[in-house]
């Protein structure tokens, strides 16, 4: 059974709430944010202003019983994935719980478990999906355009950790095993899955190419990896390798570019994604030679979504169309399916596992089913 209107606590009023599922939800038709938590009662209440939401909690307990909600967005820390996310869906909430799941592979597969007990509408927002050249390349792979996958090279270059500065995302503390690898590298790890499908075995490396300051309070930490380069093994036969920086200098409006070069025995597909102007998907078959422009349909861009910039594409793609956020609300409200769901972030999560493994042990490393 569905939900005419959803409403919607944001858990973890950061700078992506800030800048995406507040803005989405303003936006949306058939949701409204009535609720807001964090830690830091001044912190909330400030959000709770810029963004006309009327309810402030400190405790996520109150949040997800004060019947002022109907779902929830988990956008905290990735430690507070999965026990803000139990509490949630103890209490009969549907929840989107941002990428990595959690920060281990058993506190991920017990999330997706709690999800398919409970029936709720569970997504986890591997945004990549949603942009229109990779959606473009994974409707040529359906209908065949490579053919018998062979190999995948994807890439993700970002800048981010080049400065040395304390960064909660690269404490182990904090995220757990894996530090780029997870962050970055959970998109990559995903879209991998999404275009060759399930993933047996992993090897990998990690890099640890800047030296890290200490907490703000002093404290000493695990430093996680700021680079990683995965190879993947593919059920069907299929292999890949993934490379995730944090530490490369990009001079695009987003600090990052993405690269996708796609091999199989019919074909096959780059793309780039420059964060600046390129938004680029290129193919050539066998038979063919030369490699030839495939434009991206018009039903993939969307109604009035901008193609200038990817900047410009990116945010008129999640605040106005029917992906990401929307398309969990749109199944929350009709009481649908939704994927990426906590299935898809778990199957994920244990090939980060695996990966870290991987790199600590220097071996060749089989993904747990």
């Amino acid at each position: 059974m569905g939900i005419d209107h959803v409403r919607v606590g944001i858990v973890g009023p950061g700078w992506w709430a800030d800048t995406m599922y507040a803005p989405v939800l303003a936006a949306c038709p058939d949701a409204t944010a009535t609720a807001v938590y964090a830690r830091n009662r001044l912190r909330a209440e400030a959000f709770a202003e810029a963004h006309g939401i009327p309810h402030v909690f400190t405790d996520i307990g109150e949040l997800c019983a004060s019947g002022e909600v109907d779902a929830v967005i988990v956008a905290s820390s990735n430690k507070t994935h999965h026990p803000f996310t139990v509490t949630a869906l103890d209490a009969g909430l549907h929840v989107l719980c941002e990428k990595p799941l959690a920060v281990t592979a058993a506190e991920a597969d017990d999330l997706a478990e709690r999800a398919r007990q409970t029936g709720l509408t569970c997504y986890v927002p591997f945004t990549y999906r949603c942009m229109p050249t990779t959606r473009w390349i994974k409707r040529l792979l359906d209908r065949g355009f490579i053919g018998r996958p062979y190999h995948l090279n994807l890439r993700y270059y970002s800048g981010w950790a080049r400065q040395g500065e304390y960064l909660w995302r690269l404490d182990q503390g904090e995220v757990g095993e894996a530090g780029v690898l997870g962050d970055l590298g959970s998109h990559w790890i995903d879209m991998a899955r999404w275009f060759f499908g399930e993933v047996e075995a992993v090897t990998a490396v990690v890099s640890h190419h800047i030296d890290r300051e200490a907490r703000p309070d002093g404290g000493d930490y695990a430093r996680a990896d700021d680079g990683a380069t995965v190879i993947l093994e593919f059920e069907n036969g299929a292999q890949g390798v993934i490379v995730v920086s944090a530490v490369c200098h990009d001079v695009s409006t987003f600090g990052q570019s993405h690269h996708f070069d796609l091999h199989g025995s019919d074909g096959t597909i780059y793309a780039i994604n420059d964060w600046n102007d390129r938004q680029e998907v290129r193919g050539v078959r066998v038979g063919e030679d030369s490699l030839q422009e495939l434009p991206i349909p018009d039903d993939i861009w969307g109604e009035g979504v901008r193609r200038a910039t990817v900047h410009d594409t990116y945010r008129d793609t999640f605040r106005h169309t029917d992906v990401l956020t929307r398309a969990w609300i749109t199944a929350i409200r009709d009481g649908t399916r939704v994927e990426p769901d906590f299935d898809d972030g778990a199957a994920v999560q244990r090939i980060i596992a695996a990966g870290a493994r991987s790199a600590v042990e220097g071996r060749r490393v089989a993904v747990a089913g």
